[in-house]
């Protein structure tokens, strides 16, 4: 199923995007959101699955309804850094041993489409596709990549807005370059599992004012999917609702030679990963 949220900020209501891809069904009559509650009650989505195969689910007029991000109360989430072996070649770092962790603040999460604001004194805001994974059950001490693959509820296009001077040359973690506001746009959908066969098998790509920066696939992941949820849930537990960025491809503006294209006021980026829906953003300065 895809699952997403639509309305005004802060007032969406659970929606369903109907077999054919255009139709916008209701959900507010099955479901209070979409959120980890939803994701951990099965005989809820059973219900939904139910209702969108009989066709009883009353459909949405989706003229001029804002999209909002398909997930909400998100507890945490947690971003797994330097993740894609031609990312890592194109920033000069080594491949890492283990996943490199960092976190982003579910305050950063907008809609899809939603503007996102070039912080003050910002000179390198960067992009980043990445694929986000969306915890179904709760996972702790998980012992093998494929109960990492079972705990996943659904996947999600999630765009790691980034500005490296903040989270490389200002001394401390990388905290600082990653949470500014509107620094996480994602959606449109939460794409459940059973729909995602295979998360390494993923085209992924992103543009900037018409221009492909990234092309890149989930197969060139250092750490998969179920890897990482087995080895996030050695340090903390993972509960339904909570949110993991898994790492973006080569092409983003760190990673080009002189003079680095960073994002400016006036930019739009385009991104898309594959059965998971497209975003579109226009930049302003905040």
């Amino acid at each position: 199923m895809k699952l997403l949220r639509v309305g005004t900020a802060g007032a969406e209501r659970p929606a369903l995007l109907d077999q054919d891809g255009t139709t916008l069904r209701d959900l507010s009559g099955l479901a209070t959101d979409i959120d980890g509650a939803l994701l951990a009650d099965d005989a809820a989505l059973e219900r939904i699955r139910a209702a969108a195969a009989s066709g009883e689910l009353p459909a949405l007029d989706g003229a001029g309804l804002r999209t909002g991000p398909p997930l909400g109360r998100i507890g945490k989430i947690v971003c797994i850094g330097l993740n894609y072996h031609d990312h890592a070649t194109e920033t000069g770092a080594d491949i890492p041993a283990e996943p490199i962790i960092f976190f982003k603040a579910p305050d950063t999460v907008i809609g899809p489409d939603d503007t996102v604001l070039v912080p003050r004194n910002s000179r390198k805001t960067d992009w980043e596709v990445e694929l986000a994974v969306v915890i179904g059950r709760t996972a702790r001490y998980l012992e093998s990549a494929e109960e990492g693959l079972a705990h996943v509820g659904g996947y999600a296009v999630s765009h790691d807005v980034s500005e490296r001077e903040f989270q490389i040359e200002r001394g401390g973690t990388w905290d600082k370059g990653k949470n500014c506001e509107t620094f996480n746009p994602l959606g449109p959908w939460l794409v459940t599992a059973d729909e995602v066969p295979d998360p390494q098998a993923l085209a992924m790509k992103l543009s900037v004012n018409g221009e492909v920066k990234q092309d890149g696939t989930t197969a060139d992941q250092i750490f998969p999917v179920g890897e990482i949820v087995r080895y996030v849930s050695q340090f903390m537990t993972l509960y339904p609702g909570d949110v993991i960025n898994t790492g973006t491809p080569a092409g983003v503006a760190m990673g080009r030679p002189e003079p680095k294209p960073y994002l400016r006021a006036g930019d739009v980026v385009e991104l898309e990963i594959e059965g998971l829906g497209r975003q579109r953003q226009e930049l302003k300065d905040a």
